[in-house]
């Protein structure tokens, strides 16, 4: 492992990356970069994702690109889980639909959850976000969870994925309405605390100055 500021998410997800350089811009932790930039063929990196908990989805994204670039890892499975769909999509949310031809997948994935929840009265739903933190054969995992609702229809332009369609609790805004403000109450948010925190405990002076 070479001395480096510099840790790669493992993560294709453009938007995903904004949000996660924003919440560590902060920490005063090493600076994020696509692992898209170090690793070839970092399209394979999707297809890891065969497991069924969050958990070990984000650490075989983690364990695939450290092995290819030898870099600190940062790595994350999240999903939404929707109480009267028996806490479905989960570890499917983003493959939840299939896209049509000029539709992105976000909208796609957003349109057949609100066909599915048409008829329900219970709107509970919680974002859940896995985050894996890999150096030097060491790896620690973080969780964050946001518990809300889903809306009956969309709302805001902000975010991404399901963001237009979960109101969090005590907030009458989307997650797509919300700006900045996401960035403190998210599932992701929550994650990168508890990471921080743990990498504090564990003294891990590689990612610091």
């Amino acid at each position: 492992m070479r001395a480096t500021r510099q840790i790669l998410l493992a993560s294709q997800n453009r938007a995903k990356f904004e949000e996660f350089t924003y919440l560590f811009s902060g920490t005063g932790f090493g600076e994020l970069s696509m692992a898209s930039d170090f690793v070839r063929n970092a399209d394979k990196i999707q297809h890891v994702e065969v497991f069924q908990t969050y958990e070990e989805n984000a650490l075989a994204k983690a364990r695939l690109v450290s092995m290819c670039a030898h870099y600190p890892v940062l790595s994350d499975d999240s999903g939404l889980e929707v109480r009267a769909l028996d806490m479905r999509p989960g570890v499917k949310s983003n493959r939840y639909a299939v896209a049509q031809p000029g539709q992105s997948q976000s909208d796609a994935n957003c349109a057949k959850l609100l066909a599915a929840m048409a008829d329900k009265t219970d709107r509970f739903a919680r974002f859940v976000c896995a985050l894996v933190f890999m150096v030097e054969g060491v790896e620690v995992l973080a969780r964050g969870v946001l518990e809300g609702s889903i809306t009956e229809e969309r709302r805001g332009r902000d975010g991404f994925g399901y963001d237009p369609i979960f109101m969090p609790n005590g907030s009458q805004k989307t997650l797509a309405e919300m700006g900045v403000e996401k960035h403190v109450i998210s599932h992701r948010a929550l994650a990168v605390r508890d990471l921080v925190r743990q990498l504090e405990q564990h003294a891990l002076a590689i990612v610091r100055p």
